[in-house]
């Protein structure tokens, strides 16, 4: 069945979807965009990913192309219409068709579009092995929180980690500290047992996968640290992991080549990956393996 695209009131066949060539954010990265996770034709952790949408279009002073309530109609839609059970959903919306001009244009329709495309989550090796990391360089604008379509320097981080055999690269600002991967939240149990993530704020994106996580780590009582980690201490770390809303909860067993803890996936990790899967709804697409299997 061919895919199906969204755009600008319009369902069009995926290869023919179009925007015009002066669409400012084909001109400028003059937007933004939110990727919900559809595990089991279900949409995941929707309402937080709008409530971003909402905050990055306010702090750009874009307007909402549609309301809420319908883009949430138009999200199901492209759900059924494109007949995927586990899936990835983009929505961009930019400041929309101008002239090329640097200032905001005086009249512009912002663009809304979305795409749905089919697929795999963690295999079972991945959960059981765990995925090494590298580090880069933190390279990006000081407005991290605001999910910009303008993405370049994580391209660059992707592609490096690729060629080092990576899964992601995490990103390392000048005072030696971790502020996040490249599509992904940073997250390490200390030698003490304590799990710590970065405070949001403009530094990184506030992802809504970490969100949760973080409302699910108190419930479980787990002992938690909001705030900046050195990478000498996730090197010295007994357990790492990234969050996303496509990876969920995805251990790391390597930073840079050095093996976290023990080299396996930790049980604090797979406690929260189940917790996560369970706040969602639905069974984990892939069943954990059995602990140091």
């Amino acid at each position: 069945m061919p895919r199906i695209a969204y755009v600008d009131g319009r369902y069009v066949p995926h290869d023919s979807a179009t925007v015009h060539i002066e669409d400012r954010g084909f001109q400028f990265a003059d937007g933004v965009y939110e990727v919900v996770t559809v595990v089991n034709g279900r949409l995941a952790d929707e309402e937080g990913h709008l409530a971003r949408l909402a905050r990055s279009l306010d702090e750009l002073r874009i307007a909402w192309p549609v309301t809420p309530q319908t883009l949430k109609m138009i999200m199901r839609q492209m759900v059924v219409r494109n007949r995927m059970a586990d899936a990835l959903l983009y929505i961009q919306i930019t400041r929309g068709r101008a002239p090329r001009d640097f200032k905001f244009p005086a009249k512009a329709a912002p663009t809304l579009v979305l795409t749905c495309r089919r697929t795999k989550f963690q295999s079972p090796r991945q959960l059981a092995d765990g995925v090494p990391v590298v580090t880069i360089p933190d390279i990006r604008w000081l407005r991290r929180d605001i999910k910009s379509v303008s993405l370049l320097p994580q391209v660059l981080g992707k592609q490096q980690a690729v060629e080092k055999g990576a899964f992601e690269a995490w990103q390392i600002d000048p005072d030696g500290t971790v502020t996040e991967g490249c599509s992904s939240n940073a997250w390490i149990v200390t030698e003490a047992g304590a799990l710590v993530t970065r405070p949001a704020s403009s530094l990184i994106l506030n992802g809504i996968t970490r969100q949760s996580l973080i409302r699910l780590a108190a419930g479980l009582g787990i002992p938690f640290e909001e705030r900046a980690f050195t990478l000498d201490e996730a090197y010295r770390a007994k357990e790492a992991f990234i969050s996303s809303a496509s990876t969920f909860v995805l251990p790391v067993t390597s930073i840079d080549g050095k093996p976290v803890g023990n080299g396996k996936p930790g049980p604090l990790g797979r406690q929260l990956r189940q917790a996560y899967m369970n706040h969602v709804g639905t069974p984990d697409p892939v069943p954990l393996p059995a602990e140091n299997a």
